[in-house]
């Protein structure tokens, strides 16, 4: 009998016996892993956190009490639990529930996550504006270990220790080893400690002692450092009780029983609290308890090998090109040197770790720290190479401004999953580095439109005494033929691929591609354009540009990128600095929105970075240019 086809919402879960629940992590499980099979996603940690999930929602009431998860990794069982069981197989999906949490999706999703370490911070928000509107409701953060290593974690449970708010912070240590004395002690101790008769009559005690004249603080003092010191020696939570939390753990995080015990216990404090879980990455999945880091986020695989489905293509990634590159110019430059922030094996970094330990510095989830860190290296003469998706580089802009650019370090910057990245959606797409980097004094910025150009820039920015910048997309290469790379490109030197009078299309990164493909389809429409493959966005070839777009009047920009701050933006300043104005200018590009999560082709196609809309553009300006001409922005 399925107990999982009854639960439409939390209250549904409430009528479930604590006997029964083990029985409900196993369908969650079950559904998790045939879901995810079909579209791709987090699987090892949700499978981790199902019985931690089903806990929370069997203790606290939400939406009322306010749960957020960290990143939303973990959090597919979470969904499953609040309402959109029916719609669970839609997750990742074009028009289907998102792969985090979502304030928009759900009531039950107090915060909207994308990027790790924000829950505490967001969390002690939550926490604060509950207590001003005077309403009665628990908060509970859920942090992953890996997450525990941002900063921004850290600043979170300062705040939350100094003005000491009611809160609750669950560590759930799934890879780390934060505690080496995990077993039926320490799990039988935090969950009698936390018990509401004890921790009434713990306070009820230390009141009475400092209420002793003269002896009474000192006597308190020493039976706090006591306890402290008994609690340091059964659990590893010393770290939390200086932040002034209340350290409960380790809990075993698939004891559904033991997690329903404690959370029961801790809810009726009204301090800061940390409960510190254990669980397994992967549970109940043995291809993912094995392989945990392959199956954190993963692709279509099948169920009972685990294999994914249809064979690995002939073509490398970008990201493969890329580490192979740095691989090859590091065995012949010691001064090489390798940064990531926790995601070695996402950025092609994995086989240079192996060859040149030394020389790879893998700084956790702390983006900040990585860039400062880098700048540091490169003041010693190394040449660091930050290798960190677009998305994540967000994260580190003040540290890029001013610990970079403002001394001209030479750190180069691989910006990996660059543009519309897919399924993982508005916090995951790179679509905001142009815009940001290239108004920073000193740096460069450039997109390769294949995997030769991507090795030749990466050789171009280690030869640069300057900041650097190369995107370069997620996905396939494009095939083009392998090249022997020898020399950089000229800086901020852009190429004519093809040539034609009528349309002048100036396009950078994986939209030359498109350009070029757009070339051949005006031909068939007698309409033949010049493509230039620019390369650069800052600084930009405006020589060549500003001598085409005299002859060329009617211009067209393409990028993976947002439209606003972007390489069209770009164009057109050069051009009106050159005092040009007699042209006619379309911009193609991501218009002012948040592109949502999908397929890259479909989307793509969606928001009009493909060849079909680069004709269409064309075929516009053709018909709707009039003489003398006039600047024309869209």
């Amino acid at each position: 009998m399925s107990l999982l086809k009854y639960i439409d919402s939390p209250a549904d879960l409430k009528r479930l016996s604590i006997y029964e629940l083990p029985l409900l992590a196993d369908e969650i499980r079950q559904m998790i892993i045939d879901v995810i099979s079909k579209n791709g996603g987090h699987l090892a940690s949700s499978l981790g956190a199902v019985e931690l999930a089903i806990a929370l929602h069997y203790v606290f009431d939400a939406p009322q009490d306010k749960i957020v998860w960290d990143v939303g990794h973990q959090a597919y069982a979470h969904k499953i639990l609040t309402g959109r069981r029916d719609q669970f197989a839609t997750i990742r999906k074009m028009g289907g529930l998102s792969g985090f949490t979502r304030r928009s999706e759900s009531p039950c999703d107090a915060f909207s996550a994308g990027h790790s370490g924000t829950s505490i911070s967001a969390a002690l928000g939550i926490a604060c504006g509950t207590r001003l509107k005077k309403e009665d409701a628990k908060v509970i953060a859920v942090i992953g270990d890996g997450s525990l290593t941002a900063g921004m974690a850290f600043e979170g449970l300062n705040q939350a220790g100094a003005i000491h708010k009611d809160l609750i912070v669950i560590l759930n240590e799934n890879d780390m080893s934060i505690s080496r004395n995990v077993g039926a002690l320490s799990s039988f101790l935090s969950r009698k400690l936390s018990s509401k008769y004890l921790q009434d009559l713990r306070k009820d005690l230390g009141e009475f002692l400092k209420s002793l004249p003269k002896i009474g603080d000192d006597i308190y003092q020493f039976a706090k450092r006591s306890e402290e010191s008994l609690k340091t020696f059964i659990t590893p939570g010393m770290l939390f009780e200086a932040f002034n939390f209340e350290y409960f753990g380790p809990i075993r995080g698939h004891r559904i029983d033991h997690l329903v015990d404690i959370l029961n216990n801790v809810k009726h404090l009204h301090e800061p609290v940390l409960l510190h879980v254990i669980t397994k990455k992967g549970k109940g999945y043995l291809p993912a308890e094995n392989n945990p880091v392959f199956f954190h986020g993963v692709g279509c695989f099948e169920v009972k090998t685990g294999a994914c489905i249809g064979a690995k293509g002939a073509l490398p990634s970008y990201t493969e090109v890329f580490g192979n590159a740095l691989i090859e110019m590091a065995e012949t430059d010691d001064k090489i040197v390798a940064v990531t922030a926790a995601m070695p094996e996402g950025t092609g970094l994995s086989r240079f770790s192996q060859i040149f330990p030394d020389r790879f510095f893998d700084v956790g989830i702390a983006e900040q720290h990585g860039v400062t860190f880098a700048a540091g290296l490169a003041t010693e003469g190394f040449k660091p190479v930050v290798a960190i998706y677009s998305t994540f580089l967000q994260r580190a802009y003040d540290q890029i401004v001013h610990d970079v650019c403002l001394e001209s370090l030479p750190v180069v910057f691989a910006i990996d999953r660059a543009g519309i990245v897919g399924e993982d959606g508005p916090t995951h797409h790179g679509l905001f580095d142009f815009s940001f980097l290239r108004s920073l004094p000193n740096m460069v910025v450039m997109a390769p439109k294949d995997e030769n150009e991507l090795v030749r820039m990466l050789k171009t920015a280690l030869s640069l005494n300057c900041p650097a910048a190369i995107r370069y997309p997620r996905g396939m290469a494009s095939g083009s033929k392998a090249e022997k790379i020898d020399t950089p490109i000229p800086l901020g030197k852009g190429e004519i691929l093809e040539t034609g009078n009528d349309v002048l299309i100036l396009a950078i990164g994986r939209a030359v591609l498109e350009a070029l493909a757009a070339h051949k389809l005006l031909l068939k429409s007698d309409i033949s354009a010049t493509v230039v493959n620019c390369r650069f966005v800052k600084p930009l070839d405006i020589e060549l540009i500003g001598s085409l777009a005299r002859k060329i009047p009617r211009i067209i920009t393409v990028e993976e990128h947002m439209r606003q701050g972007g390489f069209g933006s770009a164009v057109l300043e050069a051009l009106s600095d050159e005092g040009l104005v007699d042209f006619c200018l379309e911009r193609i590009g991501v218009p002012d929105v948040f592109v949502e999560h999908g397929p890259q082709h479909l989307l793509l196609s969606k928001y009009g970075i493909d060849a079909p809309a680069i004709v269409q553009a064309a075929k516009n300006l053709l018909n709707g240019a009039t003489s003398p001409l006039r600047i024309h922005i869209s």
